[in-house]
């Protein structure tokens, strides 16, 4: 049962993680990359700091923990919104979302060199049955793309390499403390980060000027994108394998979709109901012999 709710945590962080998009699309024209990156942390940070103090059953990371976590916020909250945003500048959203469903296919490799989980011929079936999924979804998107869109992919591949390691390495300490307390202090260091450069660089100075349309869309992000779709995403690394975690972001791009053709009146087209559904029987697959591999995975992880 553990296995299963972890799977569907890193589902519905994938799904908020994608409606999250239109709020993104909305401000990214009025505030530089980095401040909006510094708002959605941070407001994340600001609501997960309580919880985590009035928590009962989880613990900070140990002290020798704090190193490792720091390292991997700076990785998850600092670095890859930076590489993120950086690659759709040099391509279109639909390449780049393209590029990001490799993270299963990182991931695993990551946890596999590192010995943290095992290669299976169902995961790796299960993993390229949603990405191709992702390429039925995205096929209309990927048919234009400007001249230096492989510098954007190439920065979207590191973006996603990034999330790969903050997923296997950050497991064994969301084990030791929990999801909670860990995502607290990672996201702590990651928006500290963005907010320096962003005050460092004057990306501030255009919030003077926001109404309540554009503060509602940052409150979004940082309300869902940030603390309720991170800290899903670490309940999640902390009841099933960094692949199957990391599967579940060929949902993100298919729920932004179906968010568009919901809320703006995208037109519905037949390749993005048949990506969905070919997402979820890769997950589906990628999901099952599950109770084997959590057993040699927690014997690995010392719990």
């Amino acid at each position: 049962m553990g296995e299963l709710l972890g799977i569907a945590a890193a589902m519905l962080s994938s799904a908020l993680g994608g409606a999250a998009v239109g709020a993104t699309r909305y401000v990214a024209g009025v505030i530089d990359p980095v401040a909006l990156g510094a708002f959605r942390f941070g407001i994340g940070f600001c609501l997960l700091l309580p919880m985590a103090l009035l928590r009962s059953g989880e613990s900070w990371p140990a002290p020798r923990d704090w190193p490792a976590a720091a390292g991997l916020g700076l990785l998850f909250f600092g670095l890859f919104p930076l590489l993120f945003n950086a690659s759709l500048h040099h391509t279109t959203a639909a390449r780049g979302a393209l590029a990001l469903s490799a993270l299963p296919l990182l991931t695993m490799a990551v946890a596999g060199l590192l010995r943290v989980e095992p290669f299976t011929r169902r995961k790796t079936i299960g993993v390229l049955i949603a990405m191709a999924g992702v390429g039925l979804a995205l096929l209309s998107g990927l048919r234009t793309a400007p001249p230096d869109a492989w510098r954007g992919d190439l920065l979207m591949l590191a973006a996603a390499l990034c999330m790969a390691f903050y997923s296997v390495g950050s497991r064994p300490l969301i084990r030791r403390s929990g999801p909670l307390t860990f995502t607290a202090v990672a996201m702590a260091v990651g928006a500290l980060c963005l907010t320096g450069i962003a005050w460092q660089g004057g990306s501030f100075a255009p919030v003077v000027s926001f109404g309540t349309a554009q503060w509602l869309a940052i409150a979004y992000l940082g309300v869902f994108g940030g603390a309720i779709v991170f800290f899903l995403w670490a309940f999640a690394l902390g009841r099933t394998t960094p692949t199957r975690v990391a599967i579940s972001v060929t949902v993100n791009p298919v729920a932004a979709g179906l968010v568009g053709a919901w809320l703006l009146a995208e037109p519905l087209r037949w390749n993005l109901v048949a990506g969905l559904l070919a997402v979820l029987a890769g997950i589906v697959i990628a999901a099952t012999g599950a109770a084997r591999e959590q057993i040699g995975s927690s014997e690995r992880d010392g719990v």
